[in-house]
């Protein structure tokens, strides 16, 4: 025997089911049978993806082309005997590894966390008997027994059910637990809607029933989810795939550089052990060896400033691709929603009615319509309606750690918070009008009945499904509690709004009884012939979070698309869309809502078009969320992907980043994300993508800063090949110069504030250069003006008598003024330095003083003078350095100033 296709369990005939399963309603499976199936089955586990060795991770760490560059260096530097700068550049690259490698198996962690879904013992019949195992020993066949609090420890198919209902949200993202029943279902039907079906690590919350196994461990929708996490693709972030081009490019460059060192020294007659040492030098002085240390500490900065904003930032990298967003593809229900439902309107007596405040916590009021004030005893079937979903309820409302949750059914959860902000009190209910009898609710009767003690009747009251509670209605109660005949179509006009609005509708009704009538058996005998007084309706829906409001405004203002993405059913996903602005006026026109039938139906042409185009998914399976955010990384879009069940898993770990809810969220999600909301709020997204482009505008901004500094000493070093003229910067200089500047000096970017309007540009393209043509244009500016500043100043002082070591000192030295001003310059990439708030970044002052302090131990310690082969220098020549510091900080705003009016030029133009 062999795993049936999943999808057609829910389509078979029970009498087909157990053919096929080859099992015993009546009797179970037998010990031998039990043994056999284990051995071709496995036991009911997830298994996890085959690891890579600890040493293997590790070495995977170092291919990478800028690594490349730094580890060269190190062996540059060993050879030239200089073992302290070796081993600082090498501990920089075991630094970088030591983060890549810690960031890793993201997948294995998600997998093995979804082993914890699936519970740790089931009840089954075996030989006959009732029996509790280890849920790891249950095998397809096995008879299981379900009850409230149970959670299903593998895919069955219910044969028997009483009142059973189970929450699925974790798997279907379906706010409100699900109804099961026996009936067969169409071949098509989506898994959401299969309510013959349970599934394994969902929970029982009410009533109970029976199933038999169908599929076990990997061969479980919560299986297949774990084989969709360790197939989805790891992504690389936009800045990694720009750093690691840059890096590739970086080493060529390099390499040519220093290939053309040696060749024009050995054309000038120079012995090739000196031509090869001067060619070392200008690789060691262009390699870049602070920018992997200062990239890791900016993300790690970002890092620190998210957690403030209620977000863990789970892998480094994520901070920069938020910045880079251009969609973000969010599940509904618990991230846009409260996920707690919350009647929201009334219909009762004649009179419409509107209920504030949201979820489960009991505050808030009832108002009319037009917010005329009212009191509760002015309208008696309201009080009816409202004291009926109150007492004819199983559920509790219960306040644990300053939040309020619901111990049963959300759906009454519901009712009983709207019956206290109406000032209606349990206790005093439950006392004067004590519960009798009840008719439990089941999935094929849709409505639920207790009978109340009241002073000179017994009540008996009713909620339910629209359809069931109106067929048993004769009369309505009027605001004055005078019976009128039953208007069915104001009702239906009432219950057709409410639904438009994607509003969950109940009604509810009563009837009173004779003292003597203490038994609700009479009114099951006289179904379906009854003459119930119709009491009004309650409307209710999981309502978005108002701060998720603002915050996809926000995300639209920025260019940032937002789709909702959820398991959820067509007409109350585009309701809450609406009401959160996803679906706009502008997109209003075309398609804005698509089912996973629908998508299931389509081509992958058409998907693609469609993943771009709708703003709504609906009822789509766990496949279906991969395949729509591969097919928008497919249309070139940086994806980021939000969610917090199991179901969310796969997306959220093929998504550019994804994004976990902290407190409602699985463990597996958690696991399979970059980053979680440590307050499950939409909102802190907006505020992680405004940190995310500030740290790729810091970045930018560090990476502008240093090359120049890298290419300068690489030209002063290839001129003086060229011109057959000393090395103006030794190797071990260039070393000194490349590692203080980028910690004293660059480190200090990191630090920058946000610019204005950061929210309001456009998402950088994903395509689109690390290095703009403007940037470039900077970098080579202002290398020429350091080529033309170390190496002028070298030969003056050289002139001018004074000795090797003094002159290197001065070029090197005038490296570190330069790059000083030009870290200001570099406070903003447009922006003039003298509309920049000077005291906006104290660090960069902070950074600037420890860099001079440094350099005047360079200059000026013997040990240092020993170490680094440096000079002191006297007041005269610092005059001159700080004099040419200044000449480039100017030239560079004049510089930024052309740009600036040139782009204001192509604006204008455009707009005309």
């Amino acid at each position: 025997m062999k795993h049936l296709q999943s999808d057609l369990w829910h389509h078979l005939t029970e009498e087909d089911v157990f053919n096929t399963i080859n099992s015993d309603r009546l009797s179970g499976l037998s010990h031998n049978e039990v043994q056999e199936r284990l051995r071709l089955f496995g036991p009911n586990t997830i298994s996890g993806q085959a690891s890579i060795s600890p040493l293997k991770r590790l070495l995977l760490q170092f291919h990478n082309p800028l690594i490349y560059i730094l580890l060269f260096a190190t062996a540059v530097t060993l050879f030239l005997g200089e073992y302290v700068d070796s081993g600082v550049i090498f501990g920089v690259v075991l630094i970088n590894a030591a983060i890549g490698f810690v960031q890793e198996s993201k997948a294995e962690e998600a997998i093995n966390s979804l082993k914890g879904m699936l519970s740790s013992t089931a009840t089954v019949l075996r030989d006959g008997e009732k029996q509790t195992i280890p849920a790891s020993d249950v095998v397809p066949g096995d008879i299981v027994f379900l009850a409230s609090g149970d959670k299903v420890p593998a895919d069955m198919r219910i044969f028997d059910c009483r009142d059973l209902q189970i929450d699925e949200s974790t798997l279907t993202g379906e706010s409100v637990s699900a109804t099961k029943s026996r009936t067969t279902l169409g071949k098509e039907t989506v898994l959401a809607d299969r309510e013959n079906m349970a599934f394994a690590g969902t929970l029982v919350t009410y009533g109970g029933g029976k199933g038999v196994i169908t599929a076990t461990g990997d061969h479980t929708e919560t299986g297949k989810i774990a084989d969709m996490i360790a197939q989805a693709t790891s992504i690389d972030t936009p800045l990694t795939r720009k750093i690691h081009q840059f890096s590739k490019l970086l080493l060529w460059v390099i390499l040519a550089l220093a290939g053309v060192t040696f060749g024009v020294g050995l054309l000038y007659g120079l012995e090739a052990s000196e031509t090869f040492m001067a060619a070392v030098a200008l690789a060691v002085a262009a390699i870049p060896e602070g920018l992997p240390a200062v990239v890791t500490i900016t993300l790690a900065i970002g890092v620190q400033r998210m957690a403030k904003r209620n977000a863990i930032i789970r892998t480094l990298s994520a901070v920069e691709t938020l910045g880079s967003t251009t969609v973000i593809c969010s599940d509904k229900t618990g991230t846009l929603t409260e996920n707690q439902m919350t009647v929201q309107k009334i219909f009762s007596g004649g009179g419409d009615y509107t209920v504030s405040g949201t979820g489960y916590q009991p505050q808030g009021e009832l108002s009319t319509l037009d917010g005329t004030a009212f009191q509760l005893s002015d309208n008696l079937a309201l009080t009816h309606c409202l004291r009926a979903g109150l007492v004819s309820n199983d559920s509790k409302l219960i306040e644990k750690e300053k939040r309020w949750t619901v111990q049963g059914d959300p759906t009454e959860g519901s009712l009983i918070a709207c019956a206290f902000k109406a000032g209606l009190d349990l206790k005093t209910c439950e006392n004067a009008f004590p519960r009798i009898d009840t008719i439990p609710f089941e999935s094929d009767r849709q409505y639920m009945a207790t009978l109340h003690e009241d002073q000179e009747c017994n009540r008996l009251y009713l909620k339910g499904s629209v359809e069931q509670v109106m067929a048993r209605c004769k009369t309505m109660m009027d605001a004055d509690g005078q019976l009128q005949p039953l208007n069915t179509e104001i009702i239906t006009d009432h219950i057709n709004s409410f639904a438009a609005a994607g509003l969950r509708v109940l009604a509810f009704a009563m009837e009173e009884l004779p003292k003597d009538e203490t038994s609700l058996d009479a009114f099951n005998q006289r179904e379906p012939n009854q003459a119930l007084i119709f009491l009004g309706l309650q409307a209710m829906i999981d309502p978005p979070r108002q701060e998720a409001i603002h915050a996809v405004a926000t995300c639209h203002k920025a260019g940032i698309n937002v789709k909702m993405i959820t398991g959820d059913h067509a007409l109350t996903a585009k309701a809450i869309a609406t009401k959160i602005g996803i679906i706009r006026d502008s997109n209003s026109n075309g398609q804005v809502v698509l089912t996973g039938k629908e998508l299931s139906e389509m081509s992958d042409h058409k998907l693609l078009e469609c993943a771009e185009t709708v703003s709504v998914f609906a009822r789509v399976a766990p496949e279906q969320k991969l395949k729509l955010v591969t097919a928008l990384q497919a249309k070139g879009h940086v994806v980021a992907m939000t969610g917090d069940g199991v179901n969310d898993a796969p997306a959220l770990k093929q998504a550019d980043i994804g994004i976990a809810m902290g407190i409602s969220g699985t463990e597996v999600s958690k696991e399979a994300s970059d980053m979680v909301l440590t307050d499950d709020n939409f909102s802190s997204i907006e505020a992680a993508v405004e940190e995310g482009r500030n740290v790729f505008d810091n970045l930018l901004k560090f990476i502008t800063w240093i090359l120049p500094t890298n290419l300068g000493q690489g030209l002063v070093i290839m001129v003086a090949i060229l011109f057959g003229v000393t090395l103006p910067v030794l190797p071990v200089q260039a070393l000194w110069l490349n590692m203080t500047t980028a910690v004293f000096l660059g480190l200090m970017l990191a630090f920058e504030p946000k610019e204005p309007g950061i929210m309001q540009r456009i998402p950088r393209s994903p395509d689109a250069p690390l290095l703009s043509i403007e940037i470039i244009y900077r970098i080579f500016s202002v290398s020429t003006l350091l080529l033309i500043g170390a190496f002028g100043l070298f030969k003056w002082s050289q002139s001018m008598g004074a000795s090797i070591e003094e002159s290197r000192t001065l070029a090197v030295t005038l490296f570190v003024i330069v790059q000083s001003f030009f870290l200001l310059n570099c406070r903003s990439m447009t922006q003039s330095i003298f509309t920049t708030p000077m005291s906006s970044n104290l660090w960069i002052w902070g950074g600037i003083s420890a860099m001079l302090i440094s350099q005047l131990l360079f200059i000026y310690t013997p040990l240092m003078n020993t170490l680094f082969q440096s000079a002191p220098l006297s007041l005269n020549q610092w005059l001159l350095m700080l004099a040419y510091g200044a000449c480039v900080l100017c030239l560079v705003e004049v510089e930024k100033a052309f740009w600036r009016k040139r782009t204001l030029k192509t604006s204008s133009e455009c707009v005309k």
